[in-house]
């Protein structure tokens, strides 16, 4: 004898599963003035994009670093992408320095030491990613 099971797929909107709705994020609703994270070196535009996203599982964000300005050398518990969207920079992974500049990438590996440094007369504005360890509130 053979049983056939049938499933029934209900159209169910994603947070009756347990994900909450999207969420739409307008850049200029999250802009601050403030100092780059990792050593406070200069001054930076930060974009804290992903801030206003309950219950994220990755930070997203955008930030400007003006003329000097720097992210300073840090440990990362995490893989880390810096996107370069305009400008120049130097960024360094555990002693390796590399220039990029607009349309380059740096993925940088959990355990690194890393830093990004602006570069030249333009500020160097970067989208920065990376996954949390834990998903916010």
């Amino acid at each position: 004898m053979r049983l056939i099971f049938a499933v029934a797929l209900i159209a169910l909107p994603s947070f009756a599963l347990g994900a909450p709705p999207m969420v739409i994020i307008d850049e200029k609703d999250t802009v601050v003035e403030e100092a780059p994270p990792h050593g406070k070196i200069g001054m930076s535009t930060a974009w804290r994009i992903s801030d206003k996203a309950p219950q994220r599982s990755m930070e997203f964000r955008k930030r400007s670093l003006h003329k000097g300005a720097a992210i300073g050398v840090h440990p990362i518990d995490h893989d880390e992408v810096y996107y370069v969207v305009s400008g120049t920079g130097i960024v360094e992974s555990d002693g390796v320095t590399h220039t990029l500049t607009e349309g380059m990438t740096a993925y940088l590996y959990e355990g690194a030491q890393v830093s990004i440094t602006q570069m030249g007369d333009e500020p160097l504005t970067l989208i920065i990613s990376y996954p949390l360890k834990a998903r916010t509130k």
